[in-house]
């Protein structure tokens, strides 16, 4: 059996319909699984879906699942859960090969020949690029970028249910358990550069270097693509699988007009995928809040709510359910009494990870500072930069 699947919550049906069908239609074998960490929708109705099973992530086994879920940003966990997702898929769907795709990517053409390399090994990755760069400019967006955020495009994760397999699953699912947050100063980036690691690890691993693979924005230096935009070449060869990376940041237009140029097949296939996206109900479903955003009373979850509960044992045994608003266990009561002051942000108490986000965005105030003369936001900045050294 093979089983392909990814990642969403609620407001990413739309790609992960686009996705699906496009997976499906080249190959139709394949068992399609919508992973969702959100509350599953009333409306979603299988027999009206591109799917072929829905899970919800609270299903994965994973140990105190609301304590965790509050840990996470809405990117860190989705993907967070993709270790545990492939080890589910292999238990409980006895799958034989599994594909992870992101829902912003698009299949043009049958991945036939990533299923046939699973025979040959037990894990598929693909490298963001495959050749150096050759200008300052490239290499700055491109390698340094890849440095930064991992080696490998996690968009893409292919494993056989072997002895191999499954101990890779078992290894990342533990990592990403743990430590699966957007902290590129603290050496981590979500589920990505975890992966850097995998060819030390794991023997039975294959790099795929074939450029039809995870064609995007960060490799088009070395990959032409040309021809039908419904059907695309590149380098003259079966554009098997685009990525779409970036479009809720405007990146991915503002890097194509960088790196495709005018290249029309680039352009048409962007264009397609926005009306394919509108069309799957991009305007009625992009904005929808996901059920772990916000606190039981509907206030909003911010970032350093998440950071300072996870840097903390002793507030995750107070506050067994951070979610919870009323009564004496309330970590947002909490937080409002202990953490709402600037001092507080101050504090030795608070995570490492949470002084480096703080400082990188006051950072960049200073120029404020200039025109403004705010020198109380220039002495904060110089109290966190205080506090990193001592870190």
């Amino acid at each position: 059996m093979v089983v392909f699947f990814t990642s969403v919550t609620t407001n990413y049906i739309p790609k992960a319909r686009a996705l699906a069908a496009s997976a499906k239609r080249h190959n139709p074998d394949a068992h399609f699984m919508l992973l969702l960490s959100d509350a599953r929708p009333a409306w979603l109705d299988l027999d009206q879906e591109p799917f072929d099973s829905v899970v919800t992530s609270d299903s994965l086994g994973i140990p105190q699942f609301r304590q965790w879920v509050f840990k996470h940003s809405v990117v860190e966990l989705c993907t967070a859960v993709k270790g545990f997702a492939f080890q589910w898929v292999f238990r409980e769907m006895k799958a034989d090969k599994v594909l992870y795709l992101d829902p912003d990517m698009i299949v043009y053409a049958p991945l036939t020949p990533l299923l046939d390399r699973l025979d040959q090994a037990s894990i598929l990755l693909t490298p963001h690029q495959c050749e150096p760069e050759e200008t300052h400019e490239a290499i700055v967006d491109n390698e340094i970028c890849s440095l930064k955020h991992g080696v490998f495009n996690l968009g893409f994760l292919g494993l056989r249910n072997s002895d191999e397999g499954r101990r890779f699953a078992d290894w990342w699912a533990a990592r990403l358990e743990h430590y699966c947050y957007d902290d590129i100063p603290g050496g981590i980036f979500t589920d990505q550069r975890w992966v850097d690691l995998a060819p030390c690890f794991f023997d039975d691993l294959a790099v795929v270097r074939d450029p039809a693979y995870n064609v995007s924005t960060w490799n088009l230096t070395h990959r032409t693509v040309s021809g039908d935009p419904a059907a695309p070449l590149v380098n003259g060869q079966p554009l098997r699988l685009y990525h779409f990376s970036g479009f809720d940041s405007g990146a991915q237009g503002d890097m194509l007009k960088k790196y495709g140029g005018e290249n029309p097949t680039l352009w048409a296939m962007r264009e397609w995928y926005i009306a394919e996206c509108e069309r799957l109900g991009q305007t009625e479903l992009g904005k929808t809040p996901y059920a772990y955003g916000t606190y039981d009373n509907g206030d909003k979850i911010e970032t350093r709510h998440r950071i300072v509960y996870r840097g903390r044992v002793d507030l995750m045994k107070a506050f067994p359910d951070p979610f919870v608003v009323e009564g004496r266990d309330s970590y947002l009561k909490w937080y409002q009494r202990e953490m709402s002051d600037d001092a507080a942000m101050l504090g030795t108490s608070v995570p490492v990870e949470l002084l480096r986000q703080e400082y990188s965005k006051t950072r960049d105030e200073l120029t404020r500072i200039v025109h403004s003369r705010s020198w109380r936001l220039a002495r904060r900045i110089a109290s966190l930069a205080r506090l990193l050294r001592l870190a």
